[in-house]
Order: structure tokens, then C-alpha cells, then sequence
């Protein structure tokens, strides 16, 4: 029986994901430089260890490039884009049809609490989850389990009795790995990457019956 539903933040809720990678891309452009989706797939949905594309192109392409400048115009380019953002088709249905049936709503993310507080504030939403856990709770982020496993025990579930919302590969594997039934839906960007098999591969939320997947949480 599932008792829990936990969200990833980044792509899944709303897609901060796409702008993201847009806006480095018209910069690393400005340097004559194309970033690739596989390269910078590095750093979705988790830290940037693997792949930092603020420093990238000082450490390993050893170009000349002002590195605050560069943060600010990125960041910048961001803030504009993600003006255009709205949640993910499905999410707050979800959501509400959750809060309904008496599910424990959680909320896993590699990304900081300040930022995910800034966005859940933003889109009216925070009241919903029971409990949230992000980078600030763990030593290591998605595509580790911690966040999600922490995310379980806050709410009193088992894996087994649990359903995670992810958008990317790195996320996915978190799910996995923490032992959650998992439903992805990729958006623009992640779309275009390789995921691992997983319960239910969507385009958006409202692409599968909350009912169902309550009843269905192994699969079609």
C-alpha cells in the first residue's frame, strides 16, 4: 500500500532545468564555445562535482573568462527565462489528490533550501509537503540515495510503500537505489538523455491517473 509520494524540485515541479542550461549555453557561445546536452548533463539533478559550467571553461578549456561576470549574466539569463515557468502539467493535481487520500507528501532535492523555499513560496505550494529534505540535510546528493532515504524516514514510510516523482537520470537512480517505485517525467532538456528502467515513463503527470498509479505503483 503506498502511504507516500515524494517530489523532486528541479525539472519535476517546475522546469529550472531547460532555463538552466539554456542560459550557460548562450554564454559558453558568447566564447565561442558549444555546450553539449551530454556534457552538461554532468550537473542535472545533482551537484557539480562532475561537471562545474561555471569553472569549466577557465579549468578546462583555460580561456580568459571573468568568472563573476559570467555568474551574474548566467544567472541573470535564468531569472528571465524561468519568468515563463509555470508547474509542471499534473504536479498540483497530484498534489491535491494526495493531500485527499491522506498521503504522506514529501520533497527530495540535490539543490540548496533556500532555493527550493524561494520557488515553493513563489508558487504557493510549501503547505503541502510534510517534510522536505535538500542539499543542506545530506553529505551526498542524488544520484546517492540519502535525500531519499532521509525524505522516508521523515515521513514514517518504507521504501516499499512509497512513489517518487523524478525528472532526470541522476534522480531516477536515487529513487532506485533508495528501493521507491518511481514515476519520471523528463522535460525539455532531460528528455533528450538515457534513463534507466523505471515504474512509468510519462510526458507530464497528467498523463497518468493519480488512482492508478496508487493502485498500479509496479507499473502498467
Amino acid at each position: 500500500m503506498i502511504k507516500a509520494i515524494i517530489f523532486d524540485f528541479d525539472g519535476t515541479i517546475i522546469d529550472t532545468e531547460t532555463a538552466w542550461y539554456e542560459a550557460f549555453r548562450e554564454a559558453y557561445r558568447e566564447h565561442n564555445v558549444e555546450l553539449t546536452v551530454e556534457l552538461y548533463s554532468g550537473c542535472i539533478g545533482t551537484s557539480l562535482h562532475t561537471f562545474n559550467p561555471y569553472e569549466y571553461l577557465v579549468t578546462e578549456l583555460k580561456l580568459p573568462v571573468n568568472l563573476d561576470a559570467l555568474r551574474t549574466s548566467v544567472r541573470t539569463q535564468h531569472s528571465t527565462l524561468m519568468e515563463k515557468e509555470a508547474l509542471r502539467p499534473g504536479v498540483l493535481d497530484y498534489l491535491k489528490a494526495a493531500k485527499e487520500a491522506g498521503l504522506r507528501i514529501g520533497l527530495a532535492s540535490s539543490s540548496s533550501r533556500e532555493w527550493i523555499d524561494r520557488y515553493l513560496t513563489k508558487l504557493g505550494i510549501a503547505s503541502y509537503f510534510d517534510c522536505i529534505r535538500t542539499a543542506d540535510d545530506v553529505q551526498k546528493v542524488k544520484p546517492d540515495p540519502e535525500l531519499y532515504l532521509q525524505a522516508l524516514a521523515c515521513l514514517g514510510a518504507e521504501p516499499q510503500e512509497a512513489v517518487a516523482i523524478e525528472d532526470s537520470p541522476n534522480g531516477a537512480r536515487a529513487a532506485a537505489a533508495a528501493g521507491l517505485y518511481s514515476v519520471v517525467i523528463p522535460n525539455r532538456i532531460t528528455s533528450l538523455l538515457e534513463f534507466e528502467p523505471c515504474n512509468y515513463r510519462l510526458d507530464a503527470l497528467s498523463d497518468l491517473d493519480f488512482r492508478h498509479l496508487l493502485a498500479n505503483p509496479q507499473g502498467y
